[in-house]
């Protein structure tokens, strides 16, 4: 039951601005900065009001917005709610204390038939005061923003003069209800229960429900941040795992000063408690906005990329998934694992920039079925969104069907498919300068490696990898510097635009070793050969004055 208020009818306000000043990147849905940034006057605003210049169909229009409870988190529903009500937006979908995450934000789009919709997160980013906000725009399909839209509300934000608003209003987010601001309603539901009912529809709870009462223990991580509620509802109450199970479960502005990155670097409460032989069978992570996932077994750490390989392989075992996959796709970064099983399924297996945007069109298209990135991301055509927690739960309804553990499902894959050793070496806050050196120095060198010796191989081929979509045509340039050696052996060298401080320097290894051949060592032994060989052409160590990686994973 839904109480009821119609507030005062809101004056509108123009706001005139001395100049321009945001810097979003063009093409990118979002804008990602220090929460201290979002608090400079008129900054938020801005911003706000360039999505409502440019996005489609908002007069009259249905928005869904919140975010992952970060600092800020509050103060920004406020204002958008605002501006929007300006704007001629008729209906407005956000959720109690604003905790909504990014693959529920997706769902509702979708379910709801909306314009789109903002999330507020940073991502994996840290939160708080000395933290990072964020704002990211979602369209009518649920998935990120596409390239043209981004760049009009770009160009729109260079030349913005005012924006609209209306007097300042109060919404409470403290429990469901309705407001109505002039031509405006404003409902804030339980951001939970609508993406519950996607999952219950997807898998078989009840059997996953024996596999956790037949001596199965588990541990999730929240990180304090957006899962938290919704892992309590799935894990703890509908799965019936023991009150527990899930850790850090509230979020916190600050995420209780974790990082709220789900890798063996920042959720090493967890990884030490799974890889250390404890007593649970199985592990997971998300992030601040729950879109991404780090799975775990007892003394096990399933990489990412593999991650993608053993859904793909297993996902006749889930109810929606049935009847089989349309088609595969993965970023060009993340490891060629799953194109072999897509080899042995006999469906496409797709190879896109990194972006979840690529995949929204594969998606749209009925191209693809599951897709995923080694960015710890993996998803379906369920939304247009990476889905953490659909990640979890798509594995526990694998091990309660194999009912084997982590490992022993791993060794098995590998035998069959074979394995493709792959790391992610991240170089965290280095400063612009040296990065873009370094990078375009390497990007100069490309052209002279083919038929090079390179770590006991010839260089088959090494580009700036370019992408043409194979629905609308569209053409993405200099997406990652590529050595493919003869072996088919790779070595990827990104610049990651997700941090608010300096650069990051992402370098992606991979070796493939067929069923037959020892399946069971050390990446980074294996992978030795290359990051050495990586280092002195690229000058690593030397360029960035840093002996190891930040996060290798």
């Amino acid at each position: 039951m839904f109480n009821q208020f119609i507030l005062k009818q809101p004056k509108q306000l123009k706001i005139k601005l001395k100049e321009p000043f945001l810097d979003q990147k063009p093409g990118t849905s979002g804008l990602r900065k220090s929460s201290k940034q979002f608090e400079v006057p008129n900054y938020l605003e801005s911003f706000i009001e360039s999505i409502f210049q440019t996005l489609p169909n908002v007069k009259g229009g249905t928005l869904i917005l919140g975010g992952d409870g970060r600092y800020g988190n509050l103060r920004a529903i406020q204002i958008i709610i605002r501006i929007a009500a300006a704007h001629g937006v008729t209906r407005i979908i956000t959720t109690l204390n604003g905790i909504l995450s990014t693959p529920a934000a997706s769902n509702l789009i979708r379910e709801k038939q909306a314009i789109g919709g903002i999330i507020l997160s940073a991502s994996h980013n840290p939160g708080g005061k000395n933290g990072d906000f964020g704002i990211k725009l979602n369209g009518s399909n649920g998935g990120p923003a596409n390239e043209m839209l981004t760049n009009e509300i770009y160009n729109c934000s260079k030349n913005l003069k005012e924006y609209k608003i209306i007097d300042k209003v109060e919404i409470s987010l403290n429990t469901k209800a309705t407001f109505s601001i002039g031509d405006l309603n404003v409902e804030v539901i339980d951001g939970v229960d609508d993406y519950l009912s996607l999952m219950q529809a997807i898998f078989d709870f009840d059997q996953i429900r024996s596999l956790i009462n037949d001596q199965f223990p588990i541990a999730f991580d929240a990180l304090n941040a957006v899962t938290g509620p919704y892992a309590k509802r799935l894990l703890e109450e509908l799965i019936g795992s023991p009150s527990g199970t899930v850790r850090n479960a509230i979020p916190k502005e600050d995420f209780g000063g974790i990082h709220p990155d789900p890798n063996l670097t920042y959720a090493h409460e967890l990884a030490d408690a799974l890889l250390n032989g404890s007593d649970y069978s199985f592990g997971a992570a998300c992030d601040g906005d729950g879109d991404r996932n780090m799975i775990l077994g007892q003394k096990c750490f399933v990489n990412p990329s593999d991650s993608l390989a053993v859904l793909a392989a297993n996902a006749e075992l889930i109810p929606a998934y049935r009847n089989g996959l349309l088609g595969v796709a993965r970023s060009m970064p993340t490891s060629s694992a799953v194109d072999v099983v897509a080899k042995k399924l006999g469906i496409n297996c797709y190879e896109t920039p990194t972006g979840w945007k690529y995949f929204g069109n594969l998606l749209d298209a009925g191209k693809i079925t599951i897709c995923g990135e080694e960015s710890f991301g993996t998803g379906s055509n369920h939304i247009r969104e990476k889905d953490g927690l659909w990640a979890v739960l798509f594995w526990l309804q694998i091990l309660s069907v194999k009912r084997c553990s982590v490992l022993d499902l791993m060794l098995d894959h590998w035998s069959t498919f074979g394995r493709n050793y792959y790391s992610r070496h991240d170089y965290e806050s280095i400063s612009l300068e040296k990065a873009n050196e370094l990078y375009q120095r390497l990007e100069l060198i490309l052209p002279t490696l083919s038929n090079q010796p390179f770590a006991g191989q010839n260089v088959c081929s090494a580009d700036n990898f370019s992408y043409t979509d194979p629905i609308d045509s569209s053409i993405a340039k200099n997406q990652g510097l590529r050595i493919i050696l003869d072996d088919a052996s790779r070595v990827i060298v990104r610049l990651s635009g997700t941090g608010t401080q300096g650069a990051t320097l992402r370098i992606y290894y991979e070796k493939f070793e067929p069923a037959n051949g020892n399946l069971n060592q050390d990446p980074q032994q294996v992978l030795a050969s290359l990051i050495n060989a990586m280092d002195e052409l690229g000058e690593i160590t030397k360029r960035t004055g840093m002996d190891s990686p930040t996060v290798i994973t």
